[in-house]
């Protein structure tokens, strides 16, 4: 059987990284640390042009939940045609209703603006009140993929919900398990829930290398170490990678 093991990244040195490392598949984006944010029109072109693998840009406009105005909406709009511009494979999509279901109408706006290209629909599905119809509802509206937990905080912790998931999708959507993957237990969640597809950063940080550190200048939050670059690790990448060739 084929894996596919998606690597999300938010900086084009890890792009580089998890390409060699193995990924099949990039999930690019800004902000890992807030769950993934839209990347920039430059980052996703210089992507594009640097990758030998398929790339879908996170279109999510904001942190915090998945319940979008008509406003984020016209942003997300132009976000997908950002990256329908760059010439990227596909998009990353979720949003919500205030009662935690699949907003269908929001959705199939954005789909239908990326018309042409791949459609993975992220992990506002494990904030659903009623995960079964949600991915009902997904696959109505021609997604290639979800990306899930199984509603928990990882994905091993979520093991029989992305069983039963998989077994009600039928072949009809693939199930992408994401949170919390690595070697230790990528074998497990495959096994034991019948997917075949796999989603992790493999987040590790370097250090800066400026030559002057002027730790007093802080950009940020305080407890954020600006001298400390967030990169995806090559071998948490590969360690996943070689467990199933």
């Amino acid at each position: 059987m084929t894996y596919q093991l998606e690597v999300c990244i938010d900086n084009i040195e890890s792009l580089h990284t998890a390409i060699r490392a193995g990924a099949t598949r990039i999930e690019l984006c800004s902000s890992l640390a807030l769950g993934g944010l839209t990347p920039s029109l430059g980052f996703m072109k210089q992507a594009k042009q640097a990758s030998s693998i398929p790339i879908y840009a996170m279109i999510r406009p904001r942190q915090g939940d998945f319940l979008f105005s008509e406003e984020d909406l016209d942003i997300m709009l132009a976000d997908v045609q950002a990256a329908k511009d760059a010439n990227l494979d596909g998009i990353v999509i979720g949003v919500l209703t205030t009662d935690a279901k699949v907003n269908v109408s929001m959705c199939k706006k954005l789909i239908d603006a990326a018309s042409g290209m791949g459609v993975t629909f992220h992990r506002a599905i494990d904030q659903c009140q009623d995960v079964e119809q949600a991915l009902e509802d997904v696959i109505s509206l021609g997604c290639e993929r979800i990306l899930t937990s199984g509603q928990k905080s990882t994905a091993q912790a979520g093991l029989e919900t992305l069983a039963k998931l998989h077994q009600q999708a039928a072949g009809r959507i693939q199930i992408m398990a994401g949170a919390g993957v690595n070697a230790g237990n990528a074998l497990e969640i495959l096994n034991k829930t019948g997917i075949n597809e796999l989603h992790l950063s493999g987040k590790t940080v370097r250090a800066s290398k400026m030559k002057c550190i002027q730790n007093e200048a802080q950009m940020g939050a305080s407890d954020v170490d600006d001298f400390q670059i967030p990169v995806t690790g090559f071998s948490a990448i590969q360690s996943v990678k070689n467990l199933y060739q």
